[in-house]
């Protein structure tokens, strides 16, 4: 997925937005949702979303923002997320947390899981964990020359919280899933596909994420399911790479999965390992393209965007 240190997103989602105004479609179809910005910005133009994400933490993003039309976080949801937030019991439910924060805002996050159990929707559990995912991001950008700037976790709960946009309701169900991309792509009858292809890296999937695995072992409540999700994503598009060929050969077996989606968007980060000619090729031996659209950036962050329509 896209690096969020090597790419500024505004730049990166003007450029993706401005490919998909060109195109004609009434729904899409993410099998690799990642962050959820752009299909949030594509239910803003009324667009059906189908949403797909191996990661419990994507999945989590996409229920609260893309699924939800109309629910918001009420003050009693926060009241009973942020209760005894500090207190500390016996001991951690999620030993992981320590590995990121230190003892007290661990307290913190592993009550705030505890209490957003408590909520009386899936929704509201998934705009919680949201945010609370948001007040971790936070905490993660101070190092220790400027903790002292850092806030108080609940008041920047609660602020976020504060903060938040009114829902988008585009009068659509909007189906997210937490399912492999094939089998999502299998089942999806939607207008357009877009796939943002993974990076090629011979990176476990935790190390893939990067500092965002915390959110997927705060979620989880646990760190011993990475081995598992690996096994899981053996042979499959998003997995170590150990060659450019068997990456060409995974992209491949995805697109003749989505084979009967009309129309693709296809975005590509080109970073010296696999080229756009690469993929240009890999496409065509499936349906012809029919234009390659490239934002260079370079001169910032050292690589170059693609997206490409078929």
């Amino acid at each position: 997925m896209l690096n969020n240190k090597t790419v500024n997103p505004r730049s990166w989602l003007a450029f993706e937005l401005n490919v998909l105004r060109r195109l004609k479609f009434k729904s899409v179809a993410f099998p690799y949702t990642g962050d959820s910005t752009l299909a949030t910005n594509l239910k803003r133009w009324n667009i059906r979303i189908s949403s797909n994400d191996t990661a419990i933490w994507s999945w989590t993003n996409a229920i609260a923002n893309i699924q939800n039309n109309s629910e918001k976080l009420s003050e009693t949801h926060v009241k009973i997320a942020l209760e005894d937030v500090y207190v500390p019991h016996f001991q951690l439910q999620n030993p992981a947390l320590r590995k990121w924060f230190n003892e007290t805002d661990s307290w913190w996050f592993d009550n705030l899981r505890s209490n957003i159990e408590k909520l009386d929707s899936p929704i509201a559990k998934a705009i919680a964990l949201s945010i609370g995912m948001a007040v971790g991001d936070y905490l993660l950008s101070f190092d220790a020359e400027t903790m002292e700037l850092r806030q108080p976790l609940s008041s920047v709960f609660t602020r976020l919280w504060s903060n938040q946009l009114e829902p988008i309701n585009n009068g659509q169900n909007n189906p997210c899933s937490n399912k492999t991309a094939y089998d999502f792509l299998a089942e999806n009858y939607s207008d357009l596909m877009f796939l943002r292809l993974p990076q090629a890296h011979g990176m476990s999937f935790k190390d893939s994420l990067g500092k965002a695995a915390w959110r997927e072992e705060w979620i989880r409540e646990s760190d011993d399911f990475w081995e598992i999700v690996d096994t899981e994503q053996t042979g499959k598009l998003g997995s170590k790479i150990k060659s450019r060929t068997q990456y060409i050969k995974l992209t491949e077996d995805i697109l003749r999965t989505a084979s009967h989606i009309p129309n693709w968007a296809i975005a590509h980060v080109e970073d010296g390992f696999i080229s756009t000619q690469d993929i240009v090729e890999t496409i065509n031996k499936i349906r012809k393209v029919d234009t390659i659209y490239t934002k260079d950036f370079s001169e910032l962050t050292g690589v170059k965007a693609v997206m490409i329509t078929a």
